[in-house]
């Protein structure tokens, strides 16, 4: 297996997620400005791109809410840095069964909505880049999963395209890459395709470097990758991805610490991956080169 070491290399920043980290590191942003200052910081620290959940400003919970994406992306629109904004997608899709004996009804957590509301902050933002997580999966709680059916997918998908933002295709295990292949054999997305390969998510594709390699192997010659692993595998997940010919994403979303007891900002995290990337010999590119390179167009949502 010949080093194709990716020599032009992207940096994401996930700024906050929708996992409970809330209440586990005193940096994770809650609030649409405390989201879109720790962004921009991030932009600073050379991320290309910045990928944004929002929360309840008040309790820190996830959120889908149109008026705090607005107020998110418009705040980073305005500020003096260039950034490429990628927005989840992925919210709406959660189901936590009552228990195993029984499921139903569904329980406090539980947010399944249709594909249009999914969609809805996307079409009124206009991000460059949106995520769509291309299967369903058990994740470590006991009762929850993430759901994401190929007709749900499919209709997103279509909207993403129709929308003109990019679609980052979340994998969390090989059947989500075949998947993700279809849908351009479909139509439904465009070639080439942008993907986000995420390793050790429990209970997807485990970190090991055997799994990162299959993933790989399985994402189309021409089209572009990024990968991430979480908490302490964050940082050598940098150097992989790049060995292996990809991007790469650092960010609390995955990690909350920058060393033993340290807790991290997202500027930090992206500083050190900026150095990880350049100490191996790569450049790491800005947003104007990210644009060029995935045909993106940088827009400003109407009104």
């Amino acid at each position: 297996m010949p080093l194709e070491m990716n020599r032009e290399v992207f940096v994401t920043a996930a700024i906050t997620g929708s996992g409970s980290t809330q209440d586990r590191s005193p940096h994770v942003p809650r609030s649409p400005e405390q989201i879109a200052n720790s962004a921009i910081d991030a932009a600073k620290a050379g991320a290309a791109v910045v990928h944004c959940h929002v929360r309840d400003p008040e309790t820190g919970v996830p959120s889908r809410k149109l008026d705090l994406y607005r107020e998110v992306t418009d705040r980073i629109r305005a500020a003096e840095v260039d950034v490429v904004l990628n927005l989840t997608a992925g919210m709406g899709g959660d189901i936590v069964f009552g228990g195993v004996e029984k499921p139903f009804p569904t329980v406090d957590g539980t947010d399944l909505v249709g594909a249009t509301e999914r969609v809805a902050h996307v079409a009124e933002c206009l991000p460059e880049i949106c995520t769509l997580d291309c299967g369903t999966m058990n994740f470590a709680e006991a009762d929850y999963v993430m759901t994401n059916t190929p007709g749900a997918l499919v209709a997103m998908g279509r909207m993403m395209t129709e929308l003109g933002v990019k679609p980052e295709i979340e994998a969390f295990d090989t059947g989500h890459l075949w998947y993700a292949k279809q849908l351009v054999k479909d139509g439904v997305l465009d070639s080439p395709a942008l993907v986000q390969l995420c390793m050790g998510v429990p209970w997807g594709a485990p970190d090991d470097l055997n799994t990162f390699m299959a993933m790989v192997n399985n994402v189309p010659d021409d089209w572009m990758f990024s990968a991430f692993g979480l908490g302490r595998h964050q940082m050598p997940y940098v150097a992989a991805s790049v060995l292996a010919g990809g991007n790469v994403r650092v960010g609390l979303e995955d990690n909350l610490m920058l060393d033993r007891g340290v807790f991290a900002t997202n500027a930090q995290l992206v500083e050190r991956a900026v150095n990880v990337v350049e100490n191996l010999g790569a450049k790491v590119i800005g947003p104007e080169e990210v644009r060029a390179k995935l045909g993106l167009t940088k827009r400003a949502p109407q009104g």
